[in-house]
């Protein structure tokens, strides 16, 4: 029997053939042809994957209903620190500042306007609330309490990054919306106006008022249902505000272009790295902790803070691993490496020290504090 935490796998092939019935209309090819990077009908990494057999994918999915797992989800609640609108009334206009809500959502406010990456704001990460990956916790505030937003920039298509109740509700908030190449029908059929949002290939940047907003590549891949495997393109991406640099991932395999991006636009002030959801059989398209702490490295970050990880079960570790794994490879390699609590604060020109939070919950906690 698959474990209890894997049910939403099942699910799962539900859900895929709802997707392939509800996904929004398919990107005209028009607006793809001329990048580099789309080729035979396909967006391709700079780097080719090998290619899986049909029985490696069917071996996938057999580890992933089979497998043991220790604590998937946690088994009390995430501490979650509550913001509100009254909060943004007081943010500081000559200090930027950084929030996770959950999973790989940020906010940030830099000189006072707020920026959103990677928004999720529903319960489950699926094309329906009914099945699929449920969160942990619920987001810190809800999209209600937000004020204007300056720019909602997005990764890539997977549900867990693109959410179309979230963006739904976002777009009579949010200035301008910031995709990768494809993902502008999306936008338009869930009520964004054309003028609203713009696509963007690899290093292809934007000057929106005093920031500015650069595509950078990442080793992923794309999809939201069974027919539309690399039919957008997925990206990281580099914001510049005033003297400050900041470098969001989204997800990604480690690779090179790590070392590339920080050559073109380090040092970072602050990388925001993928680190969760990894397994040895996707390594090619999610990293590994070590992996994260090294990008960090190859991209000359100052101060790393790791996302992806901590609201939903995407893998077969156990939830808490991912922080606990880099905060060790972080220690070793002397990586500045901020673990906010979900909702907390990082005044970025602030020393601040944060507690490792994940750590009463993890397995065996009572009897290691019993002990002292």
């Amino acid at each position: 029997m698959p474990t209890p935490s894997k049910r939403w796998l099942l699910g799962g092939l539900a859900v895929a053939l709802i997707a392939t019935l509800s996904c929004a209309s398919m990107p005209s090819s028009s607006i793809l042809a001329d990048s580099p990077n789309f080729r035979d009908g396909q967006f391709r990494n700079a780097v080719a994957e090998t290619e899986r057999s049909v029985a490696e994918v069917i071996g996938i999915f057999w580890h992933v209903l089979t497998a043991d797992e220790i604590m998937p989800v946690p088994d009390q609640p995430i501490p979650v620190q509550p913001l509100s609108s009254e909060w943004f009334k007081q943010l500081p206009q000559d200090e930027d500042v950084v929030v996770r809500l959950g999973h790989s959502s940020i906010l940030m406010s830099l000189g006072g306007d707020i920026w959103l990456f990677d928004p999720m704001f529903s319960r489950r990460a699926s094309p329906v609330q009914w099945a699929g990956p449920e969160r942990f916790h619920a987001p810190p505030l809800s999209i209600n309490e937000l004020p204007n937003i300056k720019g909602v920039i997005i990764s890539h298509n997977h549900y867990d990054h693109l959410d179309q109740a979230t963006i739904e509700q976002l777009v009579s908030k949010t200035e301008h919306f910031y995709v990768p190449l494809g993902l502008g029908q999306y936008l338009t059929d869930w009520g964004v106006a054309t003028g609203q949002y713009s696509e963007h290939d690899w290093w292809q940047q934007h000057q929106q008022g005093d920031t500015t907003v650069v595509a950078t590549p990442t080793q992923h891949f794309s999809g939201r249902g069974l027919h539309d495997r690399d039919q957008t393109l997925w990206a990281s991406w580099v914001l510049i505000h005033g003297d400050k640099r900041y470098y969001f991932s989204g997800d990604s395999g480690y690779f090179d272009g790590f070392k590339t991006i920080g050559e073109r636009f380090g040092p970072f002030d602050l990388t925001m790295l993928e680190n969760g959801a990894y397994n040895p059989r996707w390594r090619y398209v999610h990293m590994f902790p070590e992996e994260s702490v090294q990008a960090h490295l190859d991209l000359r970050g100052q101060r790393m803070l790791p996302i992806h990880n901590s609201t939903f079960d995407l893998a077969m570790h156990a939830w808490f691993e991912p922080l606990e794994q880099v905060s060790q490879a972080a220690h070793q390699h002397n990586v500045d490496l901020i673990t906010p609590r979900i909702g907390e604060p990082v005044f970025l020109n602030q020393p601040q020290r944060f507690a490792a939070w994940w750590r009463p919950m993890m397995p065996g906690a009572e009897q290691v504090a019993d002990a002292r």
